[in-house]
This record gives structure tokens, C-alpha cells and sequence, in this order.
């Protein structure tokens, strides 16, 4: 069962959710201290991931033409929107923190990244879970965290995760076909370094020290697909 993993994954910050909720009882004070506490985890997270790219310039060209892009689409509004329109179907908050907060910092933290590439390709191609086994305890532990500073609303992130693992599983076949391994394995270098970037900037709004548009830069890991490709293919006729 190919989506196996993706379902795992989704019920793991689900019951992360729940079992943070349990927990929302904890002084003002202690709330903001473990907020910092996070976005300082979360920034070295992103710095680790950041590491991992073989040619910088390919992160910092995504980035800058992500941001165009993001900007022009207005994706980081567009996301909020949809945070809000799930607050208002649900309720105002449920006095801890926004529930389009809550939506949309998870989901970026949750999708952003290697694993949930190269687990639902596992996944699609081989019947091989572990990956995203390993990203589910991950992420409840984390749902656990996040729940008890930003809400409940950060149970909505389930959706766009388990549809876009759940697609890349669905296809991972064909992908493995239609892509050179040695093309894939560059861009998810290159895409884990410049998910980094964007994890950094959303540890730095955890931390309050800024108000990046995070989702705006989204379009950055199509970016790098299109300079990876390119540069794979265009080497070796100047090389």
C-alpha cells in the first residue's frame, strides 16, 4: 500500500495535535519562552538543511526568483486566506493562538523539506515506509510543541500533507522512470538547502524577529528543478 506512509504520517500529527492540546495549560510566560525555544530549533533545523547543497548560487538564484515569483502571485496572502477561512468555518481561535497561524506555520514546516520527498518515493516505488515513519514521529513530536503555543489550527497542516506526499507516492513510479537518478538526487540537495533558507526565515517569525513571507518563496523549489535540469543537461556539451 503505497500511501501507507503518507497515512501514518498524517494520524502521527493528528494524535500529536491531541496530545498537545492536553498540554495547553501552561503559563503566558512559559508559552513565549517555549515559542523562542522552538524557532531557535527550527532555525538550526534550516541551517542543517542548508548545509547540504553542493553549489550555493543554485539556493541563492531560487530564492531571489522564488521570492518574484511568490510576490507576484501573492501565495503568502493566498495561504492566510485559506488559514482564515478555516478559522471562521471552525471558530475564532480557541484561545491559544490563531488557527491560520497555527495552519500555515505548520504546514510549511511540515512539507518543506528532504524526507517528505524521498519517503513518498520510497514509498511509491519500493513499498518502503521507514522514511516517512521516521518524519511522522518527527512530526507529531513537533505537532506536540507547536499545538501548545499556536493552537489546535496547526491540525489543518494534515491536509496539505498528506496530498502532496500522498501524490508524489502516487506517481514516484513514473518519476523514477522519467528522471536520472543522478538529476534527482542533485535536486533534492539542492531543494533541501533552499527549504533550509525557508525553514531559517520561519524560525526567525517564531522568534518574533521578523515578518518574512515565508510561502512567497515556495516557488523557489520549482526554481531549483528548472536550474538543476538545466545545468544537467547543459554540462556535458561544455564540459
Amino acid at each position: 500500500m503505497f500511501l501507507l506512509g503518507t497515512i501514518v504520517n498524517g494520524l502521527l500529527i493528528i494524535i500529536g495535535v491531541i496530545l498537545g492540546k492536553f498540554l495547553n495549560r501552561i503559563p503566558e510566560g512559559m508559552k513565549s519562552t517555549v515559542m523562542h525555544a522552538i524557532g531557535l530549533a527550527v532555525m538550526i533545523l534550516g541551517m542543517q538543511m542548508g548545509f547540504k547543497s553542493a553549489n550555493f548560487l543554485i539556493v541563492i538564484i531560487s530564492l531571489v526568483f522564488g521570492a518574484v515569483i511568490g510576490e507576484y502571485f501573492d501565495l503568502d496572502r493566498k495561504l492566510n486566506a485559506l488559514g482564515e477561512w478555516i478559522e471562521k468555518k471552525v471558530g475564532k481561535n480557541d484561545g491559544q493562538g490563531s488557527i491560520a497561524q497555527g495552519f500555515v506555520t505548520a504546514t510549511l514546516i511540515f512539507v518543506i523539506g528532504a524526507m517528505a520527498i524521498i519517503g513518498a518515493l520510497d514509498s511509491g516505488i519500493r513499498g518502503d515506509h521507514d522514511v516517512l515513519y521516521t518524519k511522522g514521529i518527527i512530526d507529531g513530536f513537533t505537532a506536540i510543541i507547536l499545538t501548545t503555543t499556536l493552537g489546535v489550527g496547526v491540525i489543518f497542516s494534515v491536509i496539505p500533507v498528506v496530498i502532496y506526499q500522498g501524490v508524489i507516492a502516487l506517481f514516484a513510479t513514473q518519476i523514477n522512470q522519467v528522471v536520472p537518478e543522478l538529476l534527482l538526487n542533485s535536486f533534492i540537495a539542492e531543494m533541501t538547502a533552499t527549504g533550509g533558507a525557508m525553514i531559517v526565515a520561519i524560525g526567525l517569525n517564531l522568534l518574533g524577529l521578523t515578518k518574512i513571507r515565508v510561502a512567497n518563496l515556495l516557488p523557489g523549489i520549482a526554481v531549483v528543478a528548472f536550474i538543476v535540469t538545466i545545468i544537467y543537461y547543459v554540462q556535458p556539451l561544455i564540459g
